[in-house]
């Protein structure tokens, strides 16, 4: 059933049972020999002007999924449905005049832009693409688009190689913004900036969010990050979302062993605060490949034989039905996990 996008309640953003499988090939004959498993059946909703955070490990399919949703990929099975349409379903054309209204901001400044083309014409080129204002009018938008983003009009005529990392991300971000999209992937947009930078990015982003009415999915495998941006958290491993609920509340009562690894490796700026720290064991199995069961219960530290066997579901938590987690244990007692 599409959302009622007359509901201000409504979501602007709705994944359903989303997979992602690319085919493994090989031999003389490159014939398909399996599949990676990338995104294996997440579902979610983001409401109007929210943002949600996409938190997990390298490798656990987020920017997959991200890409996905934006129908970079085509997806092998599920729906997206952004503002009642289906982008899964949606002809060419249609998804075309679509994507004027969802953008993404990507992690790495210097290759997502063109080192032959001008800020100007990096810039510029949305509207070429969307047949939007004469030369003179797109002109004048790039340069208000420049000074949205705390760049001078003067970044107009230079190339991508005269910026610095935090500047071209400015760059990407004016891009992103430039046709007024109503939603925003942000694929690790401070991964690959000092540390010094990533807090005026990550306000810069908040900004915008408030100004135009944004609503961002904001993917990181940096928790700190996620809490500062995020209204809801979904935490993926190994292609799949292991637990699901408003960002305070995965914070101070996480209830996935996963999660609870994640947030104990969060540094704590105040040195008398001792926070125990999970080490999980071995490394995050191959997408190819995954384990039976649970996914995670080859490093978990509380499995049982039951998780060996069946995949857990994400489901309602029984204290609290927003709290959706996918654990075998996670009804038990939370000093026990």
């Amino acid at each position: 059933m599409m959302p009622d996008q007359s509901n201000p309640a409504a979501p602007i953003l709705s994944v359903n049972t989303l997979k992602m499988h690319f085919p493994v090939s090989g031999g003389i004959l490159r014939r398909t020999k399996g599949k990676i498993y990338a995104v294996d059946g997440i579902s979610f909703t983001v409401k109007k002007g929210d943002t949600m955070g996409l938190v997990g490990e390298s490798g656990c399919g987020k920017t997959t999924a991200g890409r996905t949703i934006l129908r970079l990929y085509k997806p092998t099975s599920g729906d997206v449905i952004f503002e009642g349409k289906n982008l899964s379903r949606l002809p060419k054309e249609d998804l075309r005049k679509t994507r004027q209204h969802m953008q993404m901001i990507f992690q790495d400044p210097f290759e997502s832009l063109n080192a032959r083309q001008t800020i100007l014409e990096i810039l510029e080129e949305p509207f070429i693409i969307h047949n939007i204002g004469s030369p003179q009018e797109r002109s004048v938008a790039v340069f208000k688009l420049l000074e949205k983003v705390g760049l001078p009009k003067s970044a107009a005529g230079l190339f991508p190689h005269e910026f610095s990392g935090g500047q071209r991300q400015r760059i990407g971000i004016a891009r992103a913004i430039a046709l007024n999209p109503r939603m925003i992937v942000c694929d690790e947009p401070v991964s690959a900036l000092d540390v010094s930078i990533q807090s005026q990015i990550l306000n810069l982003l908040l900004d915008l969010q408030k100004d135009m009415g944004l609503t961002y999915v904001f993917i990181s495998h940096d928790l700190a990050v996620v809490k500062h941006m995020s209204d809801t958290i979904a935490v993926m491993y190994l292609g799949k979302i292991v637990e699901h609920a408003d960002a305070d509340l995965i914070y101070r009562n996480p209830l996935h062993p996963y999660t609870k690894a994640l947030i104990s490796a969060i540094p704590v700026p105040d040195p008398a605060f001792k926070r125990k720290r999970i080490i999980l064991s071995g490394d995050v199995p191959s997408p190819a490949s995954p384990p039976e069961g649970c996914r995670f219960h080859t490093r978990c530290p509380i499995t049982i034989d039951r998780c060996r066997i069946e995949e857990p579901e994400l489901t309602a938590h029984n204290e609290n039905p927003n709290h959706l987690v996918a654990c075998h244990r996670s009804s038990e007692n939370p000093e026990r996990l």
